[in-house]
């Protein structure tokens, strides 16, 4: 039988999603110690995507396989929650899917953001990027557009990576302000589309940066996607304020995301 399993997770003090040599600690090599030792058989876990070191999710969604059902849901999920990094790792469903379902390829679109703020906070910096206060976030938004016309995202991309393609089809990029945030000073970056290459968010977000400070104009961004060259783009951003947000399904809705603080 298989099962997807909704979970969240805080980046920090992990290498990544994905399971690495050298035995370095990764969200999914957690979770598939738990799973193994609560069904006591080695239990792989597939995700729908591969987080670099230090990113987090808000939601994220993997899947694995079971010989026999799960009768009791919840229990299983508060032993889970238990066995793996609680402070760390929050699991929040398990649906049965069929047997063919796949956490990643069956996925149609991902969204990611990333937060920042424009006046100092102690509880903000370790989950958000302090921006100057006179980042020009209408700047931003004019360049976050022009995002939706580009197929090719090399410039965007890590370089000697193994993506087969950088070709990804961009549904949306937009800056926001976060919502009943009373100082004004709270925003997220929005990237939504249907893949992802390494570390390509951070790349788009450093180079946004660089419009809201007035380094580059907003229509330098179809230039530098033009250029097909990681060097023309702008710094990659720090991970920590970088969350996958979202993942859309066919044929499934997942639960609520977990909160943010």
């Amino acid at each position: 039988m298989r099962w997807f399993l909704q979970l969240a997770y805080r980046g920090a003090g992990f290498s990544g999603w994905q399971v690495q040599p050298g035995g370095v600690r990764t969200v999914q090599g957690v979770l598939e110690d738990a799973l193994g030792k609560l069904l006591r058989c080695p239990t792989p876990l597939t995700g729908a995507g591969r987080t670099d070191a230090g990113v987090n999710a808000s939601m994220m969604v993997a899947h694995f396989d079971t010989d026999g059902d799960i009768s009791d849901k919840d229990r299983f999920m508060a032993s889970l929650n238990g066995m793996a990094d609680p402070q760390a790792i929050a699991v929040a469903g398990l649906t049965q899917v069929g047997d063919d379902a796949h956490a990643r390829f069956d996925a149609t679109s991902r969204t990611y953001r990333y937060y920042f703020h424009t006046s100092r906070s102690p509880f903000l910096e370790s989950l958000s990027w302090r921006a100057p206060g006179n980042l020009d976030v209408d700047a931003m938004n004019e360049a976050a557009a022009l995002l939706t016309g580009i197929s090719d995202f090399t410039s965007f991309a890590k370089l000697h990576s193994d993506a087969r393609t950088n070709i990804c089809r961009l549904d949306h990029a937009r800056v926001v302000r976060v919502s009943g945030d009373e100082t004004g000073a709270r925003y997220y970056f929005e990237i939504q589309a249907d893949r992802f290459l390494r570390n390509m968010v951070r790349a788009v977000m450093g180079t946004l940066a660089d419009v809201g400070r007035h380094k580059i104009t907003p229509a330098a961004v179809l230039d530098i996607a033009s250029r097909l060259d990681r060097c023309a783009a702008g710094t990659s951003m720090p991970p920590e304020p970088l969350f996958l947000h979202n993942i859309t399904y066919p044929y499934w809705t997942p639960a609520s995301r977990c909160p943010l603080p």
